[in-house]
Parts: structure tokens; sequence; C-alpha cells
């Protein structure tokens, strides 16, 4: 009798062994598809005793923490992805006197109404700047961290008079890269914030203020943003002793005064 050797549970088996990390791979992009906003909004409470004013938004209501000031000049703060703007609208006073202050708490931050997304806070940040331009001919623009991706795009469209980048990224995704090396993150990201993409087309007086070490943001990836911007619209203000979270310092503070 002929002996045939079935090789069939062997293969099986192969392709099971092969299976089984690709099915938990593309399970876990799914998750982190679902999920990934988890890892770039995380939404604080507001200190009410600053004043603020509302802004009418899609979604209901926005918070915008204040220091009103008569006269042409003025300042937008769009703040990092954990930060109550309340709090930094003092800092921002002594930095600069002479200018009220319109700070945007992000939708699902400190009371404001809605769910935070790219589209979502650029909208509010148009909004806010067409608010404050109606009474402020001269509007510096601050974003700060995950604020700077608003700024930028507020300044593009925007008549801004100086923008201020403060621990910039060139774009959210390209940082999200080095942070999920495995996952096709490009792919996945929704809220991307290109600001390198938009750089070249900004005329609007620039200042990038940079931690030395940061440890959000690397080094290459704020290196890379400033060098899109055209010859002589950005200029670059280094903190070498500073992490990313780093507070009104006096170098900080020095930075902000510089700005003219």
């Amino acid at each position: 009798m002929e002996h045939r050797d079935d090789k069939r549970p062997l293969r099986k088996t192969m392709l099971t062994l092969v299976a089984i990390p690709v099915v938990a791979y593309l399970l876990a992009c799914v998750v982190l598809y679902a999920t990934q906003r988890n890892y770039v909004y995380f939404p604080v409470p507001r200190d009410s005793a600053q004043p603020s004013i509302t802004l009418a938004t899609d979604a209901g209501d926005v918070f915008v923490s204040t220091r009103e000031l008569a006269g042409a000049k003025a300042l937008l703060y769009f703040g990092g992805n954990a930060e109550d703007v309340s709090q930094t609208v003092p800092e921002l006073a002594v930095a600069f006197p002479d200018r009220a202050i319109y700070a945007l708490h992000f939708r699902g931050y400190g009371g404001s109404a809605g769910e935070p997304s790219e589209a979502a806070l650029v909208a509010d940040g148009l909004a806010l700047f067409d608010r404050v331009h109606a009474d402020h001919d001269d509007i510096v623009v601050i974003g700060r961290s995950l604020g700077s991706g608003v700024a930028v795009q507020v300044a593009a469209a925007r008549p801004a008079s100086r923008l201020v980048l403060v621990t910039p990224y060139d774009s959210l995704v390209a940082v999200g890269a080095t942070q999920f090396p495995v996952f096709p993150v490009r792919w996945l990201m929704k809220d991307q914030f290109d600001s390198v993409a938009r750089a070249p087309g900004l005329s609007v007086p620039t200042t990038l203020i940079v931690a030395g070490r940061d440890e959000v943001v690397p080094m290459a990836n704020t290196r890379r943003l400033q060098a899109a911007f055209r010859p002589g619209v950005a200029r670059r203000v280094d903190l070498p002793g500073e992490g990313h979270n780093f507070a009104l310092t006096p170098a900080y503070l020095a930075a902000l005064q510089s700005v003219p």
C-alpha cells in the first residue's frame, strides 16, 4: 500500500501562526484609529476666577479667558493639549502689558461645548480672530505645543501682525510617527496639524521659541518646521535648559518680550 504524506495539517498550522499576529496587528490599528484623539487631547477644567467671554459655535458656547484692554493691540493664545489657558492669561499680561488677551479653551476644555478636533479648533480660532479684529487692528497670535498647529492655520488665513510658536512641531502626524513607529500613523491619523506644509506660504513675522530639552517634540521636527519658512520670515529663540512644559521663567519672559 502506498503511503501518502499529507502536509495539509502542517500548512494549516503555519497559516494560523502567521494569521494570528497579522490579525492582532490589524486589530491594534483599528483600536488606535478609534481612540487616537484620547492620545492628542487631554481636556482640563477652567479657572472660573479668570474673566471670560463666550464664542458661539455650531457645537454650542466655547469659553475664551480674557484680559480685556482698550486700544488697537490684542493677542490670541492657543494652548497645549492639557493646558488650562485661563492660568496662562496673567503670565501673558506680564509679557504683553499693552495688549488685550484672548485665550481659547478648546472644545471639551474648561466647560467649552463640543469635542476637540483639528477642524473644530481651527474654525473656532478663525471665528475668535474675526471677533477680536473688529475691535483691535494689531493682533499677535501665539500657539504653544498643540496650539502651535492652530496658530499657524489662523495666521495663514487672517491678517495677524506677528506669529509666536512655542515648542512647535512640523506636523502632529510626524511627531506621532516617532511615538508609534510600528503603526502606519500617516494613514491612521485624523488630526494632522501639518504646519510644515503651510509654513512656506506664511509672510507674517514669526518667532519660534524652542526648548533645548524638549522630551515631547523631537528637535529634528522643530528644525524641519523652521527650515520650511521662507528666508527672513522666522527667527528662533532657544531656551537650552528647558523641557517641553516649562513655566514663565525669566528666559521665557524675555523671549516673549522680544516679540515686537
